[in-house]
């Protein structure tokens, strides 16, 4: 889609409402298990993975009568995903354009039940770079986590909208002026790679920015949902076939990870505590990194310091707008491997088949204090 400049800035107003795994040699069938005792719930040691971590520590599983294991954390999205492939984790939270991917090229039966959260991420350069904007990126090597992710996709955005173009080559050839290189790095592995100056910055989710923030002193350019406002990024997915046999199974799932939500608006003081290695240690950073990460941002630090977003913050129902639109970037946005596959994808139909909303709507409306609106404005603003 295209950017008209306003004054300096670009503004998207979008009525209706992603990034890549290149070189996985992943099945092109999965097969589900006939019956689920136990489920089992894979994660990446970020912030998005959330609401299924709360949902197991207060026991929210249990208490729908389900019998989960404690979650396993990977350390890449790469085996998260093929460790959902292969059936190893019955749910995951995954980046938005994963099951994209997923489903129309590879033909896995992927289903997305919900959002995880939104926004939760940013771009971060060292404390002493003169990147201020996406303008300032000419030139620069940039890491994302996955081709096929939220990060990619909202790079490349205010890469293209500033005139800039994306490309993906090894770090020591030239760059041309007008060129961001960008290239895949596990999360975990950013903050140390901008400390020793082998990449200008990265867009990922927290906590890595918050711990570069607090450990190494960096510097957050832009927050996601400063671009995007209240952006999906993770989506609970599992295996079509496990909602086609145990339906009943698939419903408490969701019905535990809608009042972890609710419960994650409300205490986020208490989250940082509890997914901290100072609480049950879900995820292998201090109370004090995760409490930037649960707070609001400065509005100093905000270009729209209108928009009141959070830092991370939680809403289960996934907006078929949101859905509708990542699904027409990703055909705009450069990756690794054959994106052909997007060519004839069709947003509104691609939604349709690739989201099944109807456990999470059953959930929303038997939860109290939940927001209950099924339609929204995309909006979405470069500068």
């Amino acid at each position: 889609m295209s950017f008209e400049p306003k004054s300096k800035k670009r503004r998207i107003f979008l009525k209706t409402a992603v990034t890549s795994l290149s070189g996985m040699l992943l099945p092109s069938v999965v097969k589900a298990k006939k019956s689920k005792s136990i489920l089992s719930i894979g994660y990446l040691p970020i912030t998005d993975s959330a609401p299924l971590l709360i949902a197991h520590a207060l026991g929210y599983f249990s208490k729908e009568g389900l019998a989960i294991k404690r979650p396993v954390m990977v350390r890449s999205w790469k085996v998260l995903t093929e460790s959902f492939l292969t059936g190893k984790f019955d749910l995951t939270h995954m980046l938005f354009p994963i099951p994209v991917w997923m489903r129309f090229k590879q033909k896995i039966p992927v289903k997305v039940l919900a959002w995880n959260h939104t926004n939760g991420s940013a771009i971060t350069v060292d404390k002493n770079s003169e990147i201020k904007g996406f303008k300032d990126l000419a030139g620069k090597q940039m890491a994302v986590p996955s081709w096929y992710s939220m990060h990619n996709l909202l790079l490349q955005l205010g890469i293209k909208t500033m005139g800039l173009k994306a490309v993906i080559k090894p770090q020591s050839a030239v760059l041309n002026p007008h060129e961001v290189n960008l290239f895949i790095l596990p999360p975990p592995e950013m903050p140390t790679a901008l400390l020793g100056g082998k990449i200008d910055g990265f867009i990922v989710a927290e906590p890595f920015n918050a711990l570069a923030q607090l450990k190494l002193k960096a510097r957050i350019m832009r927050f996601s949902g400063d671009i995007w406002k209240d952006h999906p990024c993770c989506v609970v997915v599992c295996n079509e076939n496990l909602i086609k046999q145990e339906s009943a199974t698939v419903q408490k799932a969701v019905n535990a990870i809608v009042k972890a939500q609710l419960w994650l608006t409300s205490n986020p003081e208490e989250a940082a505590h509890l997914l901290s290695r100072d609480g049950e240690g879900y995820l292998p950073v201090s109370k004090k990194v995760l409490g930037r990460v649960f707070s609001k941002p400065l509005k100093s630090s905000l270009i729209h310091p209108e928009w009141d977003i959070k830092r991370i913050g939680f809403q289960p129902y996934p907006f078929p707008s949101a859905t509708e639109f990542i699904i027409r970037q990703m055909k705009e946005t450069v990756v690794e491997g054959n994106i052909d596959f997007l060519k004839g994808l069709n947003p509104y139909a691609a939604t349709e088949e690739l989201v099944d909303d109807s456990f999470v709507l059953k959930a929303i409306e038997e939860t109290d204090g939940i927001d209950k609106p099924l339609t929204r404005k995309e909006i979405v603003e470069i500068s």
